[in-house]
């Protein structure tokens, strides 16, 4: 069906596609089989072997007509190969060739016959058989550069990954990222999960939740902000090691970090902690760098060998990442909270008289935070934008931090730690508090204040305590940050295939 607002290219597409069904011809394919990736045919090219045959399908994406010779670009998710269209090769009575002068930029096609080279040394499939497998009826974006607004690539993120090949590859690195995540933590022995999505209690994090309804029980539900505290269930059940890659959604603003709906790979280990945790984070984060960052040296840390708490660290064979080099050799660099707090905005922990002068130099209205919170604020402001390569920040307030530990030998700290890369949270981890008294009062204390149709505590999570569960470290990769880390992306918007828009008025 036409589009009342379309243009004068879109209706000579509309034309020619009349004149494709007056030649008999399906302008919308049928099943095509036998088709190689245009990357493994040009891999397998013999120079010389005139016997050799080729078959690919993709969409056009440059087209030059010289009169009784068609060049053909055709790209497939693997690549791109050229295709030679020539009038002495197809039959004199064959549709073919009419078909080949009615193709344009965005069409799908089907192309088979003799692979050589041409003249300037070009793989070039030499076809005599053309197959068109779907028309397109939109213009591609201008010479087929690419979509240049920004929000536009968003919002056609099917004309997006054709028309600008670094994006397809980008989300292949996506793809990949995931897939050696899952296989390392696999070779582990950790044995992936599914939690729900959709909860009676919003837990596990502190955080705003979307809310929905399910009608038949007359019940209003929460999309989740953390499949923590379900996953630690697993622990009291008996699974010991535990993970999950999967969807949070957070009823907050977007920023270039942060996006509603966003991929958490949460990690569960019975009988670890936090050092135990930040060991896996380091070789997890790992595995994905020299799987992706070709050339970059990560050193293996030795099982025995000790990683001490220090303040510095260096940036060497780093991966970019925007102005900043990142430097991802092992060890990674550990300091403490206070210690950061102390160098960069030069208070001290024990002094929250100096802190909150200092939250008031830095405009953060501190009047109206708890000192944990107007602790944080200043960290945040002061410590986070010195953090490029990855740095374990290690033993948060543990005010911030109600299903955490506390340290033993100094209770106003959790064993908790959050990973920084290129100046954001890459991951969050800590021992987790198995004592369900201790757990109820953390709960009471965190519930204050909150809006009144959120103030439930989880009391199954509780009674699952109860029953023991086994000391143990938890912890949280953010996959998109991760991908944006990995593959330069500046945005969280351009390592989500369907990132959330604000609708488009008519």
């Amino acid at each position: 069906m036409q589009d009342i607002r379309q243009n004068i290219f879109e209706r000579q597409r509309q034309e020619k596609l009349s004149q494709i069904k007056q030649l008999g011809i399906d302008p919308y394919g049928d099943r095509y089989e036998g088709a190689e990736p245009a990357e493994e045919v040009k891999g397998r090219f013999k120079d010389g072997d005139e016997t050799q045959q080729a078959k690919c399908a993709g969409r056009i994406a440059l087209l030059r007509d010289i009169g009784k010779l068609i060049f053909i670009t055709l790209r497939d998710s693997s690549g791109a190969i050229q295709v030679g269209l020539s009038r002495s090769l197809f039959s004199a009575d064959a549709n073919e060739w009419q078909l080949a002068k009615l193709l344009e930029l965005g069409d799908i096609i089907g192309a088979a016959g003799r692979l050589g080279k041409t003249k300037t040394g070009e793989i070039t499939i030499w076809a005599d058989r053309l197959t068109l497998l779907s028309k397109c009826l939109c213009p591609p974006p201008e010479k087929f550069h690419g979509l240049a607004d920004i929000d536009l690539r968003y919002r056609q993120r099917y004309v997006d990954l054709w028309a600008n090949p670094e994006v397809m590859e980008r989300f292949k690195k996506r793809s990949e990222i995931i897939t050696a995540t899952r296989q390392f933590l696999t070779s582990k022995g950790f044995l992936e999960v599914e939690t729900p999505m959709m909860q009676t209690i919003a837990g596990g994090a502190a955080a705003k939740p979307f809310v929905t309804h399910h009608n038949s029980l007359d019940l209003d539900l929460f999309l989740r902000i953390s499949p923590e505290l379900f996953l630690k269930r697993l622990l009291v059940g008996g699974m010991e090691k535990v993970f999950e890659i999967n969807r949070n959604f957070r009823n907050e603003g977007l920023s270039r970090q942060h996006n509603p709906e966003f991929t958490m790979l949460e990690v569960y280990q019975a009988y670890a902690d936090y050092n135990v945790m930040m060991d896996l984070t380091e070789e997890t984060i790992s595995v994905c760098v020299e799987k992706l960052c070709t050339g970059k040296q990560i050193h293996p840390v030795r099982n025995n060998e000790k990683k001490a708490i220090t303040s510095h660290g260096g940036i060497s064979n780093g991966v970019k990442f925007g102005e900043m080099t990142i430097d991802f050799t092992r060890p990674w660099r550990r300091a403490r909270y206070a210690e950061l707090l102390k160098q960069y905005s030069g208070c001290s922990f024990d002094y929250i008289k100096a802190i909150r002068t200092k939250a008031k130099q830095l405009g953060i209205d501190e009047e109206v935070l708890d000192d944990a919170i107007v602790t944080n604020e200043v960290f945040e402001a002061t410590v986070e934008e010195h953090l490029i390569s990855p740095t374990f920040v290690v033993d948060y307030p543990a005010v911030l931090c109600p299903l955490a530990r506390r340290k033993k030998d100094d209770s106003r700290f959790a064993e908790r730690f959050e990973l920084f890369v290129a100046q954001m949270e890459l991951a969050n981890a800590y021992t987790e508090l198995n004592d369900p008294a201790e757990q109820y009062e953390n709960f009471l204390t965190q519930l204050r204040g909150q809006e009144e149709s959120l103030t439930k505590m989880d009391l199954d999570y509780i009674a699952a305590l109860k029953y023991g569960m086994p000391p143990a470290g938890g912890l949280g990769i953010g996959i998109d940050r991760l991908v944006m880390i990995l593959t330069g992306a500046l945005s969280i918007r351009d390592v989500i295939l369907f990132p959330l828009l604000k609708p488009i008025k008519d």
